[in-house]
């Protein structure tokens, strides 16, 4: 275990406990804090050793109901400890997320850590037609509770709302990133802006929001040194339309009615030949912007606009190939005249498939 060193003036300070450290958000959160004067001490968690310097290494998976021994001198814990992929098993991705959060929580606890701030993702507000833009941070959760990502987020926030209760005396932040954009990201948004062209549904007006992860990094180094309340949302200020987006992407949209792209798009994750429901497409068809009033009100404002965020996330994107969300090598995505035809084709083939099955 390699220690960080802990310099004068700090003892009065809180010692801050970071998942996920070894990389992404979790990484830079690190980083930051332990420049803090107003941090006494940095504890990094992860299930590896990572490279940031001038913190307590604890190397730890965050499901280990044995966490609560390394949380001894803690007083905040940051779970960054989140598995997104859309390539990952939908049950492995629960059990880490959801499982992991608990036993952060629960860990917390039962070493006495005063406060705990769990990240989960706008997502949670649900995306459609209705939705206000932007919405409010204390809108309800509309998200539909499946084996998506916003599920396993849905689940995480319940979490939060009774922790409370169970373990009088813990404080729970929960704070909700718009789609995150940045180096190493992948989720089902990135893979979206990988097909050689973007979906768009008949009729709707998506208005699309990201947060960079150092973005999401300064606000959490804010939510911990200036104890902000929750929940909080996260995220570059205002949004793009599509004819922005495509304007930024250099990508054409094709347009396809609602029931035929959701119908299809769920047909082929029953298949097995999507990683995600088809639910997941409402995050790249209808809008789901959050307010970040609390963190602006604190003075915070987000280094990346979102054009730059948009930006960022094509040259990360750069060689890379996806078609409904599913990873595809580049001759195969030239041959797939859009994303959204491409769920036409495959679901009506698929279709034929099995009724040719039933005529045998």
């Amino acid at each position: 275990m390699a220690t960080g060193k802990v310099r004068h003036g700090r003892s009065k300070g809180p010692v801050v406990a970071v998942t996920g450290a070894a990389t992404g958000a979790g990484r830079l959160l690190a980083a930051r804090l332990a420049e803090r004067e107003e941090i006494r001490k940095v504890v990094a968690i992860d299930d590896h050793r990572g490279d940031v310097p001038n913190v307590t290494w604890r190397v730890v998976d965050i499901r280990d109901p044995l966490l609560s021994n390394r949380l001894s001198d803690v007083d905040v814990i940051v779970n960054l400890d989140v598995l997104r992929s859309p390539d990952v098993d939908p049950r492995e991705r629960r059990t880490h997320n959801v499982r992991g959060a608990q036993t952060v929580v629960t860990a917390a606890a039962a070493a006495r850590v005063r406060r705990v701030v769990l990240v989960t993702s706008a997502m949670v507000y649900g995306a459609g037609p209705g939705n206000e833009t932007p919405l409010a941070e204390d809108a309800p959760l509309l998200a539909e509770a499946n084996s998506s990502i916003a599920g396993d987020y849905l689940e995480i926030e319940e979490l939060a709302v009774g922790a409370p209760l169970t373990h009088p005396g813990l404080e729970v932040t929960v704070v909700r990133p718009a789609a995150l954009v940045g180096p190493a990201v992948d989720t089902v948004i990135t893979r979206h802006f990988e097909a050689p062209r973007l979906l768009s549904v008949k009729g709707s007006t998506p208005g699309w929001q990201f947060c960079h992860i150092e973005d999401l990094a300064g606000a959490l180094e804010l939510v911990v040194v200036e104890d902000l309340p929750g929940p909080i949302g996260v995220g570059c200020e205002g949004w793009l339309g599509q004819e922005e987006v495509a304007e930024i992407t250099g990508k054409r949209s094709i347009e396809l009615p609602a029931a035929l792209t959701f119908g299809m798009a769920q047909r082929l994750h029953r298949l097995g030949m999507t990683p995600a429901p088809a639910t997941d497409l409402h995050y790249v068809a209808y809008p789901w912007v959050v307010d970040c009033a609390r963190l602006r009100a604190a003075g915070w404002k987000p280094v990346y606009d979102n054009a730059t965020a948009l930006r960022v996330m094509i040259e990360e994107s750069a060689g890379r190939h996806a078609v409904v969300g599913r990873r595809v090598g580049g001759k195969e995505a030239t041959m797939a005249t859009a994303a959204g035809a491409t769920v036409a084709a495959i679901g009506a083939a698929a279709a034929i498939r099995r009724a040719r099955k039933r005529r045998r």
